[in-house]
């Protein structure tokens, strides 16, 4: 798009800088309660992984306390936690879903 100035010079329009909004990771921490096949049911239903991922993620849980299930835009992630959480609970589970920025 190109615009006249007041003295009728041309100017051009300056397209819009968008920056991508920020992305969270979210991530299941270990207990010593919530059962490995859970976090196997919980890694594929909720974030569609296959059962060798879901079972790749779940060791990585279980050995470092902590792993990264995906990366998503701020309103996904939040979703992605309540729907995790409220699952494990329903289940008797106290399995913890977070989210922190990417």
């Amino acid at each position: 798009m190109v615009t006249k100035n007041q003295d009728n010079s041309l100017l051009e329009a300056k397209r819009a800088q968008l920056k991508p909004p920020p992305l969270y990771k979210v991530l299941l921490l270990n207990d010593d309660f919530t059962t490995m096949d859970f976090v196997i049911i919980v890694l594929q239903r909720f974030f569609g992984m296959d059962r060798e991922q879901a079972t790749r993620i779940m060791l990585k849980i279980h050995t470092e306390g902590r792993g990264v299930c995906g990366v998503y835009p701020r309103d996904i992630a939040s979703t992605k936690v309540e729907k995790v959480t409220a699952f494990a609970r329903s289940n008797q589970h106290p399995l913890a879903c977070v989210m922190e920025e990417n």
